[in-house]
């Protein structure tokens, strides 16, 4: 139960890390901008990572709880993997490199549980039900390249689009209604009804389907698309002074819909490191998840002897001090990586934030959808590149980037010996 608690708290502690270290990533264009200042920035940032709570679910938790086998392995694995997680994370803050939490922790997760019981204990790739991608090790290393590749393209889009609704003329904004309607159509048909909510949090049915963790998501993509669109219907009509200062008021907007993608995919990730510790400690004592407390009692989901799916079980306080860490470490600023990525990638406009944070903020909410677990840095930093790339090649520095790429690269096995040599070092005296 010692190691439990301390895996918890330190679980916490990396939490609190992630969040000063990842804070660039939601306040670095928002600060280059001179839209808030950095206190300002990173207040509104911190807001929106603890509001993540009310709208995302556990599906990231459950893939990171299962990058090992929990049968197969002990507190001690865990207990390592998180202890390097935070050394790296440290090192690269340090020395201001925007590298992956995300990567870091279940790289940690990982090398430990490899150090412990060999490549077999690793959930490699597995096969995703109908409808669903598959998960695993492979698919989170293969989001390193996706991730910022999908971000990139998305800015990249949502530039063009608007570069083109600038001009007086009459083709994009039939492109921009006919995406309005098209937006409307596909979230009504993602909206999950009454009947089909697990546990309705009001009795009135139109209030349940509205506040619904699932739905709110839908929404909130609705309503970032639809609002673009409003400003691209009206964009040909402003003066440049006039756009410039919509283009930063919608920055609230899209710095606020990253901080809550932010929230709650990285947030998810350290749900599952505590959530696989407590999964660990019942299996190690041989006893069942009713016998343990009721703030330790925790499940994965499962599907029963019928053949329906038995949802995952995580106690409130879990989630909520995991939104609180994360949201505090932002609070905490981290000052070295925000002028990496508010400057030192591309010149950040209004215009590149609007459109950097608001692709980076739309892959963060599908990918949390397919419940996987992607690097937040990654995607930003893909969509700020995009947002360079309207106005050439050369305005992206090319030099900063391939370090950055270096860091993203070496981050899963760096953290993957460090945790080996941390589990070998702890089972000396564990």
């Amino acid at each position: 139960m010692t190691i439990l608690i301390l895996i918890i708290v330190l679980a916490l502690v990396f939490d609190y890390i992630n969040g000063f270290h990842d804070a660039a990533n939601a306040i670095a264009t928002i600060v280059a901008t001179k839209v808030l200042s950095p206190f300002q920035a990173v207040v509104w940032a911190a807001f929106f990572n603890f509001l993540a709570y009310w709208v995302f679910g556990f599906g990231v938790a459950d893939t990171v709880a299962k990058t090992a086998d929990t049968m197969s392995i002990n507190l001690t694995v865990i207990l390592a993997g998180v202890i390097a997680a935070i050394i790296w994370n440290l090192i690269t803050w340090w020395f201001g490199i925007p590298s992956s939490s995300s990567h870091t922790l279940i790289g940690g997760f990982a090398g430990a549980a490899v150090a412990h019981a060999g490549l077999d204990v690793v959930n490699w790739f597995k096969e995703g039900k109908a409808g669903e991608l598959p998960s695993g090790v492979m698919i989170i290393i293969a989001f390193i390249v996706l991730a910022p590749l999908i971000g990139a393209v998305v800015s990249y889009a949502i530039s063009v689009w608007l570069l083109h609704s600038a001009k007086k003329s009459i083709g994009p904004k039939i492109f921009t209604i006919c995406l309005m309607i098209a937006t409307v159509v596909f979230v009504y048909y993602q909206m999950v009804p009454y009947d089909k909510i697990h546990k309705p949090r009001f009795e009135s049915h139109f209030w349940s389907v509205v506040f619904e963790s699932h739905n709110i998501k839908w929404f909130l993509i609705a309503f970032i698309i639809l609002t673009i669109s409003s400003f691209c219907l009206v964009f040909s009509f402003l003066t440049h002074h006039q756009s410039t200062q919509w283009l930063k008021k919608m920055q609230l907007l899209s710095s606020a819909a990253f901080s809550l993608g932010h929230g709650g995919n990285d947030s998810q990730k350290v749900m599952g490191i505590i959530a696989a510790a407590i999964i660990v400690y019942i299996n190690q004592g041989g006893i069942t998840v009713e016998s343990m407390p009721e703030w330790l009692q925790v499940s994965f989901a499962t599907t029963d002897a019928m053949g329906n799916e038995v949802p995952a079980h995580m106690p409130p306080w879990i989630p909520l001090a995991c939104y609180g860490a994360i949201g505090i470490g932002t609070l905490s600023g981290g000052w070295k990586i925000v002028k990496t990525m508010g400057s030192k990638i591309t010149k950040v406009t209004p215009f590149e934030g609007v459109t950097a944070e608001t692709a980076g903020a739309l892959t963060l909410y599908f990918t949390e959808h397919f419940r996987v677990p992607v690097s937040t840095t990654h995607t930003i930093t893909g969509s700020i590149i995009g947002s360079g790339l309207t106005k050439g090649t050369s305005a992206v520095k090319w030099g900063v980037t391939v370090k950055l790429v270096w860091a993203w690269v070496l981050t899963i096995p760096v953290s993957a010996a460090l945790a080996a040599i941390s589990y070998y070092i702890l089972s000396l005296f564990i």
